[in-house]
């Protein structure tokens, strides 16, 4: 059975829960694009926790300043917690020697090398967008479970929290940028283990055609960005893992039609890499491209680079702990993470606590996050 490793809630394409089975992933299908059923959370988890940790009163996210007051808030219809606030304008995707950073620039190495100067790049758009943005205009239906306020952070009725780089998708597409990719940070209520976090971080690519481009090549439109799409992004996977075995598996998304997933063979396990489709007609339309096709997908940069760089714990992405942060450097796509010593001494939870959270596990050297 293939082993499929897929992204935290990941991208408008990926699935939902970190680890799964190839046979358990048809189950995604009832809480598509972003949400898993092990996410729900109680209705009395919306209370705040008690703030430890100091936090920024006001952020530059994107240009806009966001203070606090703006996100946290007493309401009944806020459901943003202060330590998920104090994870906005971190930006761990935009550190040229984070893990994160790494394989943003490993992509961005590749397309301005095969697609000079086509595509823009955007990872810093602001994080706090509309209930339109963030699902209608991706075509999630009203009623779908990915709306709830146990899956989504809500500001306020109309405001939340981006489940997906795809919610900037139509701002780009009504402002004439044809070839772009997104990256930021990206939000989920979700349990906290291992292989979850309720932040994460997504790229997302798109592509716009002219009629000129299909109509030369003697392909249907759809046909020719499917191929197009498939050329790109298997010279992609080539790009971060090298010459491995791959395989297209169709699948169903409500944005795209089709609809592809595309997997590897690597360490002797097959892995899913992405999901990607051809742009439904609608969502062209609707942003003034009637008459265009288009592709898109999408990945999770944690779940890549938790098997590039060997990273066993997806909490480790958010440790300042020089022992970590020292073993990577800018443009080094795949260095292999070296667990921590077993020699540090131990401490008791309540210290750990003291010390923001991450410690060292005597048993296995990984660090691991308290939540209280």
């Amino acid at each position: 059975m293939a082993m499929v490793i897929s992204s935290v809630h990941a991208t408008l394409f990926a699935r939902a829960s970190f680890f799964c089975q190839s046979s358990g992933l048809r189950s995604f299908r009832s809480c598509l694009p972003f949400s898993s059923s092990a996410a729900s959370v109680s209705t009395h988890n919306f209370s705040r926790k008690k703030w430890r940790q100091p936090v920024l009163s006001v952020l530059d996210l994107g240009g806009v300043n966001i203070s606090r007051e703006d996100v946290v808030r007493d309401d009944p219809t806020n459901n943003v917690p202060d330590n998920i606030f104090s994870k906005l304008g971190v930006h761990l995707h935009r550190r040229d020697q984070h893990p994160l950073g790494i394989l943003k620039n490993a992509i961005y190495e590749y397309f301005d090398t095969h697609y000079s100067n086509k595509f823009n790049k955007f990872d810093d758009l602001c994080p706090i967008v509309s209930v339109k943005q963030n699902f209608d205009d991706v075509l999630v239906p009203e009623d779908h479970v990915s709306r709830s306020y146990n899956d989504t952070y809500y500001i306020d009725p109309q405001t939340v929290l981006r489940c997906h780089t795809s919610a900037h998708q139509a701002e780009l597409l009504r402002t004439e940028y044809t070839h772009f990719l997104v990256t930021g940070d990206v939000y989920r209520r979700d349990s906290i283990d291992s292989t979850h976090y309720p932040v994460f971080h997504q790229m997302e690519g798109f592509r716009v055609f002219v009629p000129e481009e299909w109509e030369a090549s003697g392909m249907d439109a759809t046909l020719f960005a499917a191929t197009d799409l498939k050329q790109c992004l298997e010279g992609l996977a080539r790009h971060l893992f090298g010459a491995v075995e791959m395989r297209w598996v169709d699948t169903y998304f409500p944005f795209t039609n089709p609809s592809f997933e595309l997997e590897i063979y690597f360490k002797e396990k097959w892995l899913e890499v992405l999901g990607c489709g051809v742009t439904e007609q609608e969502i062209l339309k609707r942003n003034g491209k009637p008459n265009n096709v288009a592709w898109a997908f999408g990945l999770g940069l944690e779940r890549l680079a938790m098997v590039l760089f060997d990273i066993p714990d997806i909490r480790l992405f958010w440790s300042n702990d020089e022992r970590f942060t020292s073993q990577f450097s800018k443009g080094q796509l795949g260095v292999k993470f070296k667990p921590f010593s077993k020699t540090r001494r131990h401490f008791t939870k309540q210290s750990f606590e003291h010390l923001g959270g991450y410690v060292l596990c005597m048993s296995d050297c990984l660090a691991i996050h308290f939540e209280s």
